[in-house]
């Protein structure tokens, strides 16, 4: 199903609990009610302030119409959440022990049900007319809601991006860090995640217009 989006349609690289930099490229976007809002996921772990960034998100959502898309260290958080205990260690060496010290928590489970609930209705991918949003990556020859979860939310760029999907659009997707802190454009696809817990930008970019936003871990503007 694709999508009608009557105003500026955005999408925002990884954030990773980098609550300033969002409040700052927020402030610089100045989303307006019209306007469409893509997070691609991972706004847990690694970052300072998890909480305050989930926080930010929720109150977007009361401006704009935000479709955050879920990634695979806030499909680790549910999961640990939800009882899998056996993921916990590799979530906290993931940049988990970050997101609990936000919430002055020592579990996913004490985690406020708000900031859950928030995660648990974050997509797996949007459509629109000319382009899709996932976290990772996809499999070009299979319609996006076929794709594999492990492939959406977890496959890196780096072994080789995958050929143009087979609807011809466009995909923008985040989850492999740019270490050159600049965005990957090859065309079919568009990776906006610029690093910023590498000490990179958080990344914004009109699809439509192709401008851009960029905000440095500091949460200083990029001129």
């Amino acid at each position: 199903m694709t999508a009608d989006i009557p105003g500026r349609l955005i999408a925002i690289g990884d954030i990773h609990g980098y609550c300033q930099s969002l409040a700052a490229l927020i402030e610089a976007i100045d989303p307006q009610p019209e306007d469409t809002i893509v997070p691609l996921g991972d706004y847990v772990d690694r970052g300072p302030d998890v909480k305050g960034t989930i926080d930010q998100l929720m109150a977007l959502s009361t401006r704009c119409r935000l479709v955050p898309i879920l990634g695979n260290h806030d499909e680790m958080l549910l999961d640990i959440h939800a009882g899998a205990e056996e993921f916990l260690n590799d979530w906290l060496s993931f940049g988990g022990t970050t997101t609990l010290q936000s919430y002055l928590c020592a579990h996913p489970r004490e985690i406020p049900a708000d900031h859950i609930a928030f995660l648990e209705d974050c997509r797996d991918y949007f459509e629109t007319e000319k382009c899709f949003f996932v976290h990772a990556s996809y499999v070009s020859d299979q319609p996006l809601h076929r794709q594999p979860m492990d492939v959406l939310r977890w496959a890196p760029l780096h072994g080789g991006s995958p050929p143009p999907h087979c609807t011809g659009k466009t995909a923008i997707v985040g989850h492999t860090a740019q270490r050159n802190h600049e965005i990957l454009d090859l065309g079919h696809l568009v990776c906006i995640d610029t690093h910023i817990y590498g000490h990179g930008w958080l990344t914004a970019m009109d699809v439509e217009t192709r401008q851009v936003w960029q905000v440095n871990d500091a949460g200083r503007l990029r001129r």
